[in-house]
């Protein structure tokens, strides 16, 4: 292990101080000495080298209390600083700095660093979490696809096993073509400030057609739709808002028991349109809905084979894009209520 240079902070403004009072101590002496050159100063010849040595020890005195009050004051707050960033610089986001100093200028480069460093370890938290769920979710279809193509070569396979076994391998194709994709447009979006494809277009038939493309998904589960959706003219991205839509009726269904009734209604507030999605699923604890947005977080196990956990963190993007928001209302046994707000910014009715 490297031993850590000695600062020499200290000695660069002990140097200052000395250099300071040494410069007044001649500045003074030589008034002194003016002084008594045109006597307008009576003092004993015999005894005139005694202010000068007083003034010697003074300057000393005054110096050495200067150093020390300035080092407790800059320079032991400047060099923890020092200490922390080399802290920081080694990966420990855990270090910090004290918010008691005396300075207000201190105190503030304190709680700005101790802010710097809480957003780093939470940035470093979710780095790690985000490579380990994807390293995750794409090892899980992998040694499926790899399993089963390798009970393939079984040449004593059975046609109906053959089958089932094609079968497996192409599910887990798809979801490794659809965890890839959803990857790559989160990463675009996280990326994106503002949306260049705005266009005026039916939001009200976006959400049927959207209903239409999903329906293998419903009718396999006999499910019915209680729809409210107005003419509603909207202003947007509608690609990234087909997005939206799919994610969430597609989530809606996967939670929704068979035999039930998915809602799905458009209203219009003061410059502003709520489009509801609820369905009459299991629901959601309170602590699940605090994370629901997250990447790659999945509060319902059993639906794990059937999703990433990128669909809601997608939609809650796209939506924050849009300049809107998202909420969700839920409780265990009572389904679930996703409300999306968008702003009107052009909008024609009927």
């Amino acid at each position: 292990m490297n031993k850590k240079p000695h600062s020499k902070l200290w000695l660069y403004f002990t140097g200052i101080i000395f250099a300071t009072v040494f410069a007044v101590f001649i500045l003074i002496s030589a008034i002194l000495f003016a002084l008594f050159q045109l006597n307008l100063i009576q003092i004993d010849p015999r005894a005139r080298h005694i202010p000068i040595v007083l003034l010697s020890l003074g300057s000393i005195l005054l110096g050495t209390i200067i150093a020390l009050f300035v080092g407790k004051i800059i320079v032991r707050p400047v060099q923890n600083m020092s200490d922390a960033f080399d802290e920081l610089s080694r990966g420990n986001f855990s270090v910090k700095m004290p918010t008691d100093e005396g300075v207000a200028e201190i105190r503030e480069m304190a709680r700005h660093f101790n802010a710097m460093t809480y957003d780093l370890s939470h940035m470093e938290t979710l780095r790690s979490d985000f490579v380990a769920n994807v390293s995750h979710e794409f090892k899980t279809p992998i040694a499926a696809i790899e399993g089963y193509a390798t009970l393939l070569q079984n040449p004593n396979l059975t046609q109906e096993k053959h089958n089932h076994y094609v079968e497996i391998i192409l599910d887990n194709s798809r979801r490794l073509s659809h965890l890839s994709s959803n990857i790559l447009t989160l990463s675009k979006l996280e990326n994106q400030e503002m949306i260049v494809d705005n266009r005026e277009f039916r939001l009200d038939e976006q959400i049927r057609r959207t209903i239409l493309l999903l329906e293998g998904k419903w009718s396999a589960k006999n499910l019915e739709f209680d729809m409210d959706l107005p003419k509603q003219m909207y202003y947007g991205s509608e690609a990234l808002l087909a997005q939206v839509w799919s994610n969430l009726l597609d989530n809606a269904i996967k939670h929704a028991p068979p035999g039930s009734v998915i809602h799905v209604n458009i209203q219009t507030a003061d410059k502003e349109l709520i489009v509801s999605i609820a369905d009459h699923g299991e629901g959601m604890t309170e602590e699940v809905q605090k994370h629901i947005f997250e990447k790659f977080y999945q509060g319902d196990t059993s639906h794990r084979t059937e999703g990433n956990g990128l669909g809601l963190a997608l939609v809650k993007r796209i939506v924050d894009l849009c300049g809107g928001k998202i909420e969700v209302n839920s409780s265990p046994g009572n389904g679930a209520a996703f409300a999306v707000t968008l702003p009107i910014i052009l909008y024609s009715l009927p």
